[in-house]
């Protein structure tokens, strides 16, 4: 660790303490291809270590650092400051946020600032603070990230910075791995007692607009003869989704399932025996979730609104979630349970090609080699 010929990279992996989202997959994905690389050494650093230990495996080249405290504002100006220095690390690798205390190179990763474009979908507090977290760490680090053009020409727009360079997003390789539809259907009905179901998966928030999926799954029926499986940890409380749901009597509400926190094997096994995702947000750095289900074959039914509008490949299936009678139409149209097999099949080939950790990875250490 201290030969003079291997770069010490720490990575703060803090997200995974908690649920999944979208940073999450991002470390995960990118981290699984660098850690190939035996002339760096990588530091993963959380509260969970053993949950890293699974994500990334053990290798000669990994050592996992265990965060001794939750509080974000700790771990950011002593705790990660005195890992670094510990540690020798030539470069720390953050999302968002970078500590304020500087004593190595610094690559920040924003994957967007919506509440920009969006401030309707933000508390006013979080925007505040955001705004100046976020344009101080792009200004402090060595390498800014960003995952979609979209994303890229929104920060220099907003936090001045012109020059982030697009680590596009990749689609984790056990999505694309085939699986028995109707073994799995016949799991998940055992296990979780759902037999025809419709999914969503993501944070709760009101720009995700979960409520318009839910509003309509109702308008529609559809509980006459499906469920609705939203898994997602709450972000910000969505009041439109609240009211709706408080709103639904006891035989309705049984068919709306709600998950705040689920296995990422269970996340895949629910994914797998769904009928169809539904991705109707408003607003996104990148939008992950969509991929990851046409990945395993599943008919996607998405916005195509902000960085989503990239996903051409949709098709028809590909919506203005501010045209409600249009998504009403998609939304009967797809758990109608008659989708074409050969197009899902060509979606996932070309997700497959067009979105992989590998060339994230490359992009990244052409960024690194430009300091050395």
């Amino acid at each position: 660790m201290n030969n003079a010929s291997i770069t010490n990279i720490f990575v703060d992996c803090h997200v995974f303490d908690g649920g999944f989202q979208g940073t999450r997959t991002y470390i995960k994905g990118l981290y699984q291809e660098l850690v190939y690389d035996t002339s760096k050494h990588f530091f993963f650093a959380a509260s969970d270590v053993e949950i890293l230990k699974k994500e990334f495996g053990e290798r000669p080249n990994i050592t996992f650092l265990k965060y001794s405290s939750h509080s974000k504002m700790y771990r950011l100006l002593i705790e990660t400051p005195k890992l670094i220095k510990k540690h020798r690390i030539h470069w720390a690798h953050f999302q968002y946020r970078v500590p304020p205390v500087k004593l190595c190179k610094y690559i920040v990763t924003t994957h967007d600032v919506l509440f920009e474009d969006f401030p309707e979908y933000f508390p006013k507090g979080n925007r505040l603070q955001s705004f100046w977290t976020y344009k101080f760490s792009a200004k402090y680090s060595e390498i800014v990230l960003t995952v979609s053009d979209y994303s890229k020409t929104q920060i220099a727009k907003y936090l001045g910075v012109p020059n982030s360079v697009v680590t596009p997003n990749g689609v984790d390789a056990v999505f694309f791995e085939d699986y028995d539809k109707a073994v799995v259907k016949a799991v998940v009905k055992s296990e979780y007692k759902l037999g025809d179901y419709l999914i969503y998966i993501s944070r709760l928030e009101p720009r995700k607009n979960q409520h318009l999926l839910l509003d309509y799954f109702v308008q529609l029926k559809l509980y006459e003869k499906m469920q609705l499986v939203l898994v997602g940890h709450e972000t910000f409380k969505n009041e439109k989704f609240d009211s709706i749901y408080n709103a639904l009597s006891p035989e309705v509400k049984q068919q709306i399932v709600l998950i705040s926190h689920l296995a990422f094997p269970e996340m895949i096994k629910l994914l797998r025996g769904a009928e169809a995702f539904i991705y109707p947000s408003v607003a996104e750095g990148f939008g992950i979730p969509p991929l990851e289900a046409a990945a395993a074959k599943i008919p996607v039914l998405c916005s195509n609104q902000t960085a989503m509008s990239d996903f051409t490949f949709f098709g028809p299936n590909l919506f203005d979630p501010s045209d409600e009678a249009g998504f009403k139409e998609n939304l009967q149209k797809i758990a109608s349970l008659k989708s074409d097999p050969a197009a899902i099949e060509n979606i996932s080939i070309i997700i497959k090609e067009k979105y992989n950790w590998r060339n994230a990875a490359v992009i990244f250490e052409q960024e690194l080699a430009k300091f050395k």
